[in-house]
């Protein structure tokens, strides 16, 4: 993986905001909109090509691109970074390969302090019972 070749791929579009926000919002295009294609990106290998496209199978469009948006500030650059950074960790943790869990034996000591307390609960409620005859 090559950050240096994934960030001249992807390709940027500025759109206006939705929403309220005065007279600005009709003059300024500050939404950042990013397109990324998985297909031709040359920073992956093909091995995390494929890892990729499995995790994000319902993420991408036809044609192979995943697409991002950010409006979270009024500022066009500060969008723009938010949004490379947001497909950056999306790309870093799907490629993040997770260690496999070592299954553990629960300790006898456990076992039995847990069926002692089932068995001291279970006394103590038929102790509440009322017994009238």
């Amino acid at each position: 993986m090559n950050f240096e070749v994934i960030k001249k791929e992807i390709l940027f579009k500025a759109v206006r905001s939705s929403g309220s926000g005065g007279q600005n919002i009709n003059k300024v295009s500050t939404k950042i909109i990013i397109f990324f294609n998985i297909y031709k990106s040359l920073g992956f290998t093909e091995s995390e090509k494929e890892r990729l496209l499995d995790k994000w199978k319902n993420k991408i469009s036809i044609e192979g691109d995943i697409i991002i948006s950010c409006s979270e500030t009024r500022s066009q650059f500060k969008n723009k970074e938010i949004a490379v950074n947001k497909l950056y960790t999306l790309i870093f943790n799907d490629l993040k390969i997770d260690e496999k869990r070592i299954t553990t034996k629960i300790p006898k000591r456990v076992i039995k302090k847990r069926l002692d307390d089932k068995k001291n609960l279970s006394i103590k409620k038929n102790l509440r019972k009322n017994f009238n005859l």
